[in-house]
């Protein structure tokens, strides 16, 4: 690809994740981010052929800087795993609590489902390292299971705190005490395996 493609079609992405994280991912149409960017609203097309690779390649930025976020917590092999996914639980949730527009597009079923984003490239590595995190914790269980059940609750939890309904519920302003609840019942009590 030539520098200057290159350069439009990352500023397109770049105008995509200003847009999602000042506006919420309904603001990401075609139109709207041709305007910001400064070209004409067919331009997009050039770079990507659907609206639907547009969003994937904006939602990649999101997993990619979830990625870097949580690499401190999965590399450091001197740290129980237990710790480490407390640590990964908080990080996920904060990700998730401090860029709402993005966490939603990630996690959109239409865009992780076409096969031609490269979206599940990006995506499933991540749930990897949880799983990885999970066996060390729990040898005993199916791993894979395990994750699946952690971050369905953890997913859970950042819906509903988002939307103030966990807030209400529990009386509380800090989630710190739903995380360790939701660790508890996956991977059993803290010092208790």
């Amino acid at each position: 690809m030539k520098e200057p493609e290159k350069g439009l079609r990352d500023r397109l992405v770049d105008v995509g994740v200003e847009l999602v994280a000042a506006e919420g991912a309904e603001a990401l149409t075609l139109r709207e981010i041709a305007r910001r960017a400064g070209v004409s609203h067919g331009a997009p097309r050039r770079y990507f052929p659907t609206h639907l690779e547009l969003l994937s390649a904006i939602a990649r930025r999101g997993f990619a800087e979830l990625a870097e976020r949580v690499a401190p917590v999965t590399g450091d092999g001197a740290t129980a795993p237990r710790a480490r996914l407390t640590a990964l639980g908080r990080i996920y949730l904060e990700f998730a609590l401090g860029n709402r527009g993005m966490y939603a597009l990630m996690f959109r079923h239409d865009l992780l489902e076409s096969g031609h984003s490269g979206l599940r490239d990006t995506s499933l590595p991540l749930f990897a390292v949880l799983v990885d995190l999970v066996g060390r914790a729990r040898p005993d269980a199916d791993a894979r299971a395990v994750a699946g059940s952690l971050w369905a609750n953890l997913h859970g939890i950042a819906q509903l705190w988002g939307w103030g309904s966990l807030q209400l519920a529990t009386a509380s302003e800090d989630f710190t005490a739903l995380l360790r609840t939701a660790l508890d019942a996956h991977l059993g009590p803290e010092g208790g395996r």
